[in-house]
């Protein structure tokens, strides 16, 4: 219900090269009646046009004659008059873009489409299986598929209890492709899209109250010491003796001429 009515409010005007999948053809004729009632819109008609083409065939059509709106209809396309403005209309003729080989799949559109629909393009271009697509067709598909391979013996492939059985009961989409005793298996399951984390920070109103939305209490621990720390005590003065007093100070205990020869080095540097 949701995604229909965010489909509802797409208009021309909001409209991306990656929303413009979710519409047809009767959708495009229909939001284009508003056109002329935006200026920004009705000015740049071509901008439009341009995020239309992404995701349709575009003809403009010169003789809108009843024999050429037949003949375009029978390939599919749905023809319509759109107004540019009070004293300009233009006949286009629209009709979505297949996607039926992997060279159409795109990082707009992968996510419109389902886990079937992918394994059915990818059935119609297979031949070498998944390692056979290039590495840009592969992260276009990955950006919207969890993608999986395996490859055994046709008869260990369907084992009860194996790992097919196990992708089929969680929802996957299954390829086979044959390799002569073999058989690779790619399981594709659409991703579900990442939602973007939202991170709260404390507020105050006008009159220096804390906003009740702001559930972030932030304490400061800025002087107080860890639990790990140890608090040393002074030595008693009466407590040193000769034999536990030490210094942390190395005052070496090798040759004196050594020393000094090595300290002669130092100043002539």
């Amino acid at each position: 219900m949701e995604q229909q009515t965010e489909k509802k409010a797409v208009t021309l005007k909001t409209l991306t090269k990656s929303s413009v999948w979710d519409v047809q053809e009767n959708d495009i004729f229909r939001m284009w009646d508003g056109v002329e009632k935006d200026a920004e819109l009705r000015d740049n008609p071509r901008h439009i046009i341009d995020i239309i083409r992404s995701a349709f065939m575009i003809e403009e059509v010169a003789n809108d004659s009843p024999v050429i709106k037949e003949k375009l209809e029978k390939q599919g396309y749905k023809v319509g008059v759109v107004r540019i403005d009070d004293n300009k209309k233009m006949t286009l003729a629209i009709k979505k873009r297949p996607i039926m080989r992997v060279t159409d799949l795109t990082y707009e559109n992968i996510r419109h489409i389902t886990a079937a629909k992918l394994i059915e393009v990818l059935d119609r271009n297979f031949g070498g299986g998944w390692d056979s697509l290039s590495q840009s067709i592969k992260d276009i598909i990955e950006s919207g598929f969890d993608i999986s391979t395996t490859t055994l013996p046709k008869d260990r492939l369907h084992k009860k209890g194996g790992l097919y059985e196990k992708k089929v009961a969680d929802g996957f989409e299954v390829l086979e492709v044959a390799k002569g005793l073999w058989v690779e298996a790619i399981f594709a399951k659409t991703k579900p899209e990442a939602e973007k984390p939202k991170m709260k920070f404390s507020s105050y109103d006008s009159e220096g109250e804390e906003d009740e939305d702001a559930d972030v209490e932030i304490e400061d621990t800025y002087n107080k010491p860890d639990e790990d720390d140890v608090e040393i005590e002074d030595p008693d003065d009466d407590d040193i003796t000769e034999d536990n007093y030490s210094t942390m100070m190395d005052l070496g205990s090798g040759d004196p001429d050594e020393e000094a020869e090595g300290l002669a080095d130092y100043g002539e540097e």
